[in-house]
C-alpha cells in the first residue's frame, strides 16, 4: 500500500478503475468492501469519469460518469440491495428517485436505508418518513425522527401517542403499576390509562387511579377511540366452573384437598414477582368443575404443618395428573420460597402442556385463543395481589389460568386431529411427557 499511496492521484485513478471493473463484475466483492473503497479513497465523479476517458473529464464526461454510476445504484435497488444503493447516492450526491424509491424501502421494511436516505435528502423526505411511520404505526420511529431532528413543531402530536403506545404495551402484558410509574404524575397519560383501565372492565383499578389522583367525571361516554385492548377474553362461565374457591384457612384447606384427591386430573398454576417475594401471589388448582385459589402466604403463616400436609397428598399423590405451563418455572418458584415445606421439593404425574404445543409464541394466552376460541385477560397479572380482601375480578382472573389448563388437555386427548400439537405425539404419545420433579438444590442441602 505505500508505494500506491505516495501518489495520491495514482491511487484513485487505480483505485477508480477497480471500482468500475466490480461494477462490470469482473471482480468477485462484496457491497460493504465496496463502499469502504470509496469512503477511504474519497473517489468522487471526475475519478470515475477520468478512469473511464484517461484523461480529466469535462461537463460531458461527467454526466456520462453520473449516468454510469446511476445505472449501477439501479441494479442494487432491483436486488434490494437498499443500503449500498442508498450510500452510493450520498457518495457521489446524486440525489434522484426521490418519494417513490423512500417508499418503496417501506414497503420492503428496509428502515435503516430509508432514513439514511430521507436524512440525506433533507427536511421534506425526512417528514414524508415521519409520516409513513405514522401511518404504519411506528410510532417509535417516528418519535425518534421527530425528536432528532427538531420536528416537534411539525408533528405536535406524535409524542402523545409514542408515550400512550408505551402505556398500552405494559398493561396489555399486565404492568399496570409500572405503567403508572412511567407516567410521572401526567396527567393527560394518566387519563389515559384510566380509559385503558375501563376498556378492560377493570374497575378497581378505575376506582383506584380516580381516588389517587382526584380524577372525577369519568362515565362510559367519556371514553375516547381508543383500540380495546383484545375484543372478547374467556370468562370463567365458558368453561362451565361451578364454583370457584377462595381458601385462606384450615377448614378450607382441608374441604379443598378433600375435593380434589377425588379427582384424576387438576391444572396448577401459580404467579410471581421477579424478586421471588415469598407467597406474593396465590396458587391455583382446577378441576374440570371447581377451582381453588389458595393464599399460600396466609396459610403458610397460620397453618404450615396442614398445609404441608395437603398438599402433599396433592402434589405428590401418583393417582391424580397435574396439568401446568412452563411448569419448571413454578416448581422453581414454589420450592425456593417455602424450601422448608417437604409438600413443595418433590412432585410427582406431571404434565407440561407447553410441551407439546407447536407453537409456544404468545404463552398460555395464545394456546387458549387457538384451543378454545378465546384468550385469557392478562390485564390484571401485575395488579396489587397483597391487598386483601382481593376483589371477585381478581379471584376468577386467578383461577382461569388453572382451569383451561383442563379443557386444553381434554382437546388434545379427544380430538382427532389435533392441529395444534406436534404431530400424533399430542393425542397419542401425551403420556410420554409425564414426569416426576425434584428439587436437587434442596437435596444437596439436606445432605450436609
Amino acid at each position: 500500500m505505500e508505494p500506491i499511496l505516495a501518489d495520491d492521484s495514482k491511487s484513485k485513478r487505480l483505485v477508480a478503475q477497480l471500482f468500475l471493473d466490480v461494477l462490470a463484475t469482473n471482480i468477485v466483492h462484496e457491497e460493504r468492501i465496496l463502499v469502504k473503497i470509496l469512503e477511504i479513497f474519497d473517489i468522487g465523479l471526475e475519478d470515475i469519469a477520468e478512469a473511464l476517458y484517461g484523461s480529466k473529464a469535462n461537463d460531458a464526461g461527467l454526466a456520462t460518469a453520473m449516468t454510469f454510476v446511476e445505472h449501477y445504484i439501479f441494479s442494487f435497488t432491483e436486488s434490494h440491495s437498499y443500503m449500498t444503493a442508498v450510500t452510493l447516492l450520498e457518495h457521489f450526491s446524486i440525489r434522484l428517485s426521490g418519494q417513490s424509491f423512500l417508499l418503496k424501502m417501506t414497503e420492503d421494511n428496509q428502515f435503516k436505508a430509508a432514513e439514511k436516505w430521507a436524512k440525506f435528502m433533507g427536511k421534506p423526505m425526512i417528514c414524508l418518513l415521519i409520516q409513513k411511520y405514522l401511518d404504519m404505526k411506528m410510532l417509535k420511529q417516528a418519535y425518534n425522527l421527530v425528536k432528532q431532528h427538531k420536528l416537534k413543531k411539525e408533528f405536535p402530536h406524535v409524542n402523545r401517542l409514542y408515550k400512550e403506545s408505551l402505556v398500552k404495551k405494559l398493561v396489555e402484558e399486565g404492568c399496570w403499576d409500572v405503567a403508572e410509574l412511567s407516567i410521572q404524575k401526567d396527567r393527560q397519560l394518566i387519563e389515559y390509562l384510566v380509559y385503558l383501565a375501563m376498556e378492560a372492565c377493570y374497575t378497581e383499578k378505575v376506582d383506584e387511579l380516580c381516588d389517587q389522583y382526584s380524577l372525577q367525571g369519568f362515565v362510559n361516554d367519556a371514553v375516547p377511540q381508543v383500540n380495546p385492548i383484545q375484543d372478547h377474553y374467556l370468562h370463567y362461565t365458558e368453561l362451565s366452573l361451578e364454583d370457584i374457591v377462595w381458601v385462606d384457612e384450615i377448614d378450607g384447606l382441608w374441604s379443598a384437598t378433600s375435593h380434589i384427591e377425588g379427582c384424576k386430573v387438576i391444572g396448577l398454576d401459580c404467579e410471581w414477582k421477579a424478586n421471588y417475594e415469598k407467597g406474593s401471589r396465590p396458587n391455583k388448582i382446577a378441576s374440570e368443575k371447581r377451582a381453588f385459589v389458595f393464599d399460600l402466604i396466609k396459610l403458610y403463616e397460620d397453618e404450615p404443618k396442614a398445609l404441608n400436609s395437603c398438599f402433599k397428598r396433592i402434589l405428590q399423590s401418583p393417582k391424580i395428573l397435574k396439568l401446568g405451563y412452563n411448569l419448571q418455572c413454578d416448581l422453581h418458584h414454589l420450592s425456593y420460597s417455602y424450601g422448608d415445606l417437604e409438600c413443595f421439593r418433590h412432585f410427582v404425574m406431571l404434565l407440561d402442556i407447553q410441551k407439546l404445543s407447536k407453537d409456544p409464541r404468545g404463552g398460555l394466552s395464545a394456546l387458549t385463543q387457538k384451543i378454545l376460541g378465546a384468550g385469557l385477560n392478562k390485564t390484571r397479572r401485575n395488579c396489587n395481589w397483597e391487598k386483601r380482601p382481593l376483589s371477585q375480578n381478581q379471584i376468577e382472573y386467578a383461577a382461569l389460568d388453572a382451569a383451561v389448563l383442563v379443557h386444553i388437555f381434554y382437546h388434545i386427548r379427544f380430538q382427532p386431529h389435533p392441529a395444534d400439537f406436534k404431530d400424533e405425539r399430542a393425542k397419542i404419545g401425551w403420556k410420554s411427557h409425564i414426569i416426576s420433579w425434584a428439587d436437587s438444590t434442596k437435596a444437596r442441602q439436606d445432605t450436609h
